[in-house]
């Protein structure tokens, strides 16, 4: 999860960073990382990242819920992660769009995108003005508020390869946030299937319908999948 304008005062579950992390974070600057570890040879090359350091080894405001089974229970208080971030780079422009939408779109009520572990289901409500998510059929909830959901999904299809840093003496999977290809963007209850940009790293991406207009988002939060293509 990525925040920028709006701080609940807990995040969590807080869990390991993988390399695929550190390319979708270049495009932020110098950002704040909050993570409970990583696998062994890469937590140096995430300490020695273009990040803000907040491992949840080196710093304070973490805690376990003993409500909750490990490794899901581990949380943090942003306001003290923030104040362990001297240096952070402030929240800019990284491709995004917001406004009304654009002319078109297809009527959709429900989409999914699959991974090897998981299926991740939307369906819009009308009453919230968002997508409720349920992963593999079951309604994805918060601690606090409800079930998760978001005005924005963004559905992104890419190229999804191996990483150099295997996990518990197995692959694991490095998806590429970089290059170009096809999008499914889901807004006000409709589908868009754009186009996705981002040539390099430290780069926004930019997402484009099929008339090359700039594709808009809703405002409010916005969810992203990078799925294999």
């Amino acid at each position: 999860a990525i925040y920028s304008s709006h701080f609940p005062p807990v995040v969590g579950p807080v869990r390991s960073a993988r390399g695929d992390d550190l390319q979708v974070l270049r495009q932020f600057g110098r950002p704040a990382f909050a993570y409970s570890g990583a696998q062994p040879h890469l937590l140096p090359v995430v300490e020695q990242a273009r990040i803000v350091d907040l491992y949840a080894g080196k710093v304070g405001g973490y805690y376990r819920d003993s409500n909750r089974v490990a490794p899901y229970n581990l949380y943090a208080h942003t306001s003290q992660l923030l104040a362990e971030a001297d240096g952070a780079s402030k929240a800019h422009d990284i491709g995004f769009r917001f406004g009304p939408p654009p002319p078109g779109g297809t009527p959709a009520t429900t989409e999914s995108a699959s991974y090897p572990a998981a299926k991740f289901t939307f369906r819009w409500s009308p009453a919230e003005g968002r997508w409720l998510v349920s992963i593999d059929g079951a309604r994805a909830m918060t601690t606090d508020a409800g079930q998760l959901g978001a005005p924005t999904v963004v559905i992104q299809y890419t190229r999804v390869g191996v990483s150099r840093f295997p996990e518990w003496g197995g692959p694991a999977p490095y998806a590429y946030s970089t290059g170009a290809g096809r999008a499914l963007v889901l807004r006000d209850g409709k589908a868009w299937t754009v186009h996705w940009s981002r040539p390099h790293g430290s780069d926004g991406t930019t997402f484009t319908t099929s008339s090359g207009e700039r594709m808009t988002f809703a405002r409010g939060q916005v969810w992203v999948l990078l799925v294999s293509q």
